[in-house]
């Protein structure tokens, strides 16, 4: 739930900047890239730090080398949001974030089942 507070408050406020006059932020789709990667950002961090164990524990068993997996797709998340934001790479960067996002929901689906729990 806070993934999606973050996200729909980033745009909000991403789109309210393009109102207020910055052109970077002047139509919903720039702010929802912008947004997008902050998620992107947001959700990276928990890859480094002391929540990685939360999300070691969310990786399937049949996934080989849980905690290499966890860094990979921290930084995946990382490269994801800069990627949204380059104009040269854009295209390439999303349809790469569509294949990433494929890729961990496994891992999604077993924290649900398993009532993994973040943080506590």
């Amino acid at each position: 739930m806070l993934v999606l507070m973050v996200l729909l408050a980033a745009w909000v406020c991403f789109r309210g900047a393009g109102a207020l006059g910055v052109e970077a932020f002047a139509s919903w789709p720039a702010a929802a890239r912008w947004a997008l990667a902050v998620m992107l950002l947001f959700t990276a961090s928990a890859h480094f730090t002391s929540m990685r164990e939360d999300l070691v524990r969310m990786v399937p068993s049949w996934v080989p080398w849980p905690r290499a997996v966890v860094y990979f797709t921290g930084a995946c998340e990382v490269l994801g949001a800069v990627g949204l934001l380059v104009p040269a790479v854009r295209g390439y960067a999303g349809i790469a974030l569509i294949v990433f996002f494929i890729a961990v929901f496994p891992a999604n689906v077993r924290a649900a089942r398993d009532e993994v729990s973040l943080r506590g």
